[in-house]
């Protein structure tokens, strides 16, 4: 699908991976309208993009009566990353925010199928992936699209209303010949991220000098952590090229341990002190990485950002522009486990 003068929907823009999307759109010359009830977003997220009228937003909560099909209206294409969603924090301990997102989905699916949308690009997570598969932190496991199937066991209620979408966009693109991309992103992190997310804790960390440093679970817990600008030019090549609802894994094959991303964080941001661990909190699958083979196939998508690198810009960008005091008050609050408002 060609994005060059296509009319675009994006739910949830004013958010981290939503707002950069946005960006990267404008750029390839889609008119994009934003949908977005600003409860994790930020307006400035999109900078002045709403008040020169390059971006058409309207502030909706898509779950409320007709909210949906009046931001779909219109729009030949639509990226879907509206949710109620956070950082492990959130999602382990909150399970009726997320639920809600069954409900979202659906009403989004419908109200394109109504309007006559061409495509629908689906924001999904390697949340859809089996705990069961994921529970030794020694095994060089690669997670492949296949690996999701019968029986079920997605992680938490987020994960399983992620999996719901998936197969209720198969559903529509066989019954309804709706075209649609699925989009399984992995750990994502970079600059407009907020600090309920791994990545970002631990910058926070450095940033107000903590001292010692905490990270949550034993720090053997392996990710791949994924730059925005990779998940974002993934996401653009699926709306292109993927129309019969395949899921994608977007991640890279990076196999970093959460007390090496720790050691790097302090390590860059030049911060000494002794890394402790808290094997209480929220912690979720001890291994989780992608396969991103399906994706180098169909999509010609690579990672470019490897994890040093993009640590390093996210750094500069976090220093540059936040406030000591701010962040020392947003991480005693208990900002790790909550949504909570973009700053």
């Amino acid at each position: 699908m060609k994005i060059d003068g296509c009319n675009v929907l994006v739910t949830g823009g004013a958010s981290f991976i939503g707002s950069h999307l946005v960006d990267a759109l404008i750029e390839r010359g889609a008119r994009v309208r934003v949908a977005d009830n600003l409860s994790s977003g930020s307006l400035a997220n999109l900078g002045r993009r709403p008040v020169d009228g390059s971006v058409e937003f309207i502030e909706c909560d898509l779950r409320e009566p007709n909210a949906a099909r009046a931001a779909v209206d219109g729009r030949q294409l639509i990226f879907h990353l509206a949710a109620d969603h956070g950082g492990r924090g959130y999602v382990d301990t909150h399970q009726a925010g997320p639920a809600s997102n069954l409900a979202l989905d659906g009403l989004v699916f419908r109200e394109a199928v109504r309007a006559g949308v061409e495509k629908v690009v689906y924001a999904s997570s390697g949340c859809v992936y089996p705990n069961r598969i994921q529970g030794d932190a020694d095994e060089e496991l690669f997670l492949t699209e296949e690996m999701v199937r019968p029986p079920y066991d997605a992680d938490n209620l987020y994960g399983w209303a992620k999996l719901m979408a998936e197969l209720t966009l198969r559903a529509y693109h066989a019954e309804f010949g709706l075209n649609a991309a699925c989009c399984r992103y992995f750990t994502v992190y970079g600059p407009r991220a907020k600090e309920n997310l791994a990545v970002l804790a631990m910058i926070a960390r450095a940033f107000i000098g903590e001292k010692p440093f905490e990270i949550w679970g034993d720090g053997r817990q392996v990710r791949n952590f994924t730059h925005v600008d990779d998940i974002v030019s993934g996401t653009i090549a699926a709306a292109e090229k993927i129309d019969d609802a395949t899921p994608v894994n977007l991640g890279t094959m990076e196999r970093i341990r959460v007390r090496e991303a720790a050691e790097m964080v302090l390590e860059m941001t030049g911060h000494d002190t002794e890394i402790v661990t808290r094997p209480e909190m929220p912690t979720g699958p001890v291994n989780r990485v992608a396969d991103n083979r399906l994706a180098k196939e169909l999509l010609g998508w690579q990672p470019q950002v490897a994890f040093r690198e993009g640590l390093r810009r996210t750094i500069d960008w976090y220093y540059a522009t936040k406030n000591r005091e701010k962040v020392r008050q947003v991480l005693k609050r208990g900002a790790l486990l909550e949504r909570g408002p973009a700053r």
